[in-house]
């Protein structure tokens, strides 16, 4: 059975954060910091996870980015997650 992960990343030297989903978060967070050569994560590395949460179904975690995507999403992740980074 997949899991899936619903992460979010911040980099340090930026204050920039990024959020995404995947059921493999380790190639994926590899892939964010080393293998990427376009895109946005390549322009703020390095990067660091500060949130991440599973899902049995690839259409829940879906669901879960698409709210931490959206204006309040950001904020709660601004007001619960940065708060311990900043």
């Amino acid at each position: 059975m997949d899991e899936f992960v619903v992460y979010v990343l911040f980099s340090k030297t930026t204050g920039k954060t990024y959020t995404g989903m995947t059921s493999d978060l380790i190639t994926r967070f590899h892939f964010h910091n080393f293998k990427s050569t376009k895109g946005y994560t390549l322009r703020y590395r390095p990067w660091v996870v500060i949130h991440v949460e599973f899902f049995d179904t690839k259409k829940d975690a879906l669901i879960r980015e698409k709210e931490l995507k959206s204006g309040k999403g950001r904020e709660w992740i601004k007001k619960n997650i940065l708060a311990n980074y900043l």
